[in-house]
């Protein structure tokens, strides 16, 4: 049997205790349990705007949905245990309410305004929680016009026009010029008016007058699907992400010394600058690998094998100086990182295998690794491994 719920949200906005009366519990998907109201102060998702965060008898409500003709509140299974059909204390996140009833109406006078300037419709309207956008009929919007948007919302604010619902029926429909064709099949269709500014059929949650908006910011644009995505924020929402940036910017304008209004010059001039720090760093990085594969080319010359531990250079530099190295030298080279506890084995003489050089020290030291006839690689637990490892592979080379 169907349960038939009064809905009291869009005249209940306090956070003040609702009495209400608990007529049924039943098990949910992913553990969680539907609870079914005589009456409810809580919001189902739908038409683009999340449901009412809030409390049944203390047990947290993390969404209400409604399906086939019912409002279905979802608390975990764990916290279900604390609830029982009869009488229910009902507390409203009001906060959250407030803040997406300011979205809502927000986003209705940006809709509406940018039908009336460039013609093209809303598409698609989200409100999360943490990214509210509306998808627009119209390929691209510049940035111009964005901030055109932003000051026709600003001024609606500002004004502080009514918003009015009217039900239909009782009020004839055809009497309201709609922003956007009603839904059919409806037996009373919701029209909300924003005096001077919109008319559309909406059955989500609204402010009474525009100033409760209070901010209102267009945050950026981009093409999606043909169309253009408008990200946007409003409310106390649009005040924490405001404090959020500046408290950002006002970090970035002591680091590198410049003031809060100059700091996106000042961060453009401070990569520019690190980006030639960091071209002269390699270039001075490649010189020295350079003069140390020279290093190793001169002590091949009198010799078939050289090993050698940089104690500072990682594996890849080491690897860098090898391959210079080699092309110069048939000589074994047996290099090693001691920051890394690895080492590389390289050899040009086509002649020569370096697995039965390296193969049994190796292996007595605990090493991990493999490679070919030519290239060989590896790491080792300690330090002291690698150089018994290195001792050791020095005194077979010089036995073959």
């Amino acid at each position: 049997m169907m349960i038939k719920t009064g809905r009291l949200y869009y005249n209940y906005t306090s956070s003040s205790p609702h009495e209400a009366e608990i007529l049924e519990l039943r098990p949910g998907a992913d553990n969680t349990t539907q609870v079914l109201l005589d009456n409810t102060i809580f919001y189902p998702d739908g038409g683009g705007q999340p449901a009412d965060h809030g409390t049944i008898n203390g047990v947290r409500l993390f969404d209400v949905q409604e399906k086939n003709g019912e409002i279905l509140h979802l608390v975990s299974s764990v916290d279900a245990a604390k609830l029982k059909p009869g009488n229910a204390e009902l507390i409203l996140d009001s906060r959250r309410r407030r803040n997406l009833t300011q979205l809502h109406s927000g986003q209705h006078i940006l809709s509406a305004a940018i039908l009336r300037t460039i013609g093209a419709g809303t598409v698609s309207m989200h409100l999360g929680d943490e990214t509210c956008t509306i998808d627009v009929s119209a390929p691209e919007i510049s940035d111009e016009m964005l901030t055109g948007l932003e000051e026709i919302v600003a001024d609606a604010i500002e004004e502080n026009h009514r918003v009015i619902v009217h039900l239909c029926p009782p009020e004839d429909l055809s009497s309201f010029p709609l922003r956007k064709v009603p839904p059919k099949g409806e037996e009373v269709i919701r029209v909300v008016e924003i005096e001077g500014c919109d008319l559309i059929a909406c059955c989500g949650t609204h402010v009474s007058s525009t100033a409760e908006i209070g901010m209102f910011r267009i945050l950026g644009a981009e093409k999606y699907k043909g169309m253009t995505r408008i990200s946007f924020l409003a409310g106390r929402r649009l005040l924490r992400d405001s404090r959020l940036l500046r408290n950002n910017a006002g970090i970035i304008s002591r680091a590198i010394s410049v003031p809060l209004g100059e700091t996106g010059k000042g961060v453009l001039e401070f990569i520019e600058k690190a980006a030639q720090t960091e071209k002269r760093l390699k270039e001075l990085e490649n010189s020295i690998i350079h003069t140390k594969a020279a290093a190793l080319i001169g002590k091949a010359t009198d010799s078939t094998m050289v090993t050698e531990m940089y104690p500072d250079a990682d594996i890849n530099e080491v690897l860098s100086i090898g391959k210079i190295a080699q092309k110069h030298t048939q000589a074994v080279l047996v290099l090693a990182s001691e920051k890394d506890l690895k080492f590389i084995a390289l050899c040009s003489d086509k002649g020569f295998d370096l697995r039965p050089l390296i193969k049994d020290s190796f292996e007595a030291q605990g090493g991990r690794g493999g490679g070919s006839a030519s290239f060989f690689q590896g790491s080792f637990g300690t330090k002291e491994a690698m150089e018994t490892f290195l001792r050791e592979i020095k005194k077979l080379h010089q036995g073959l």
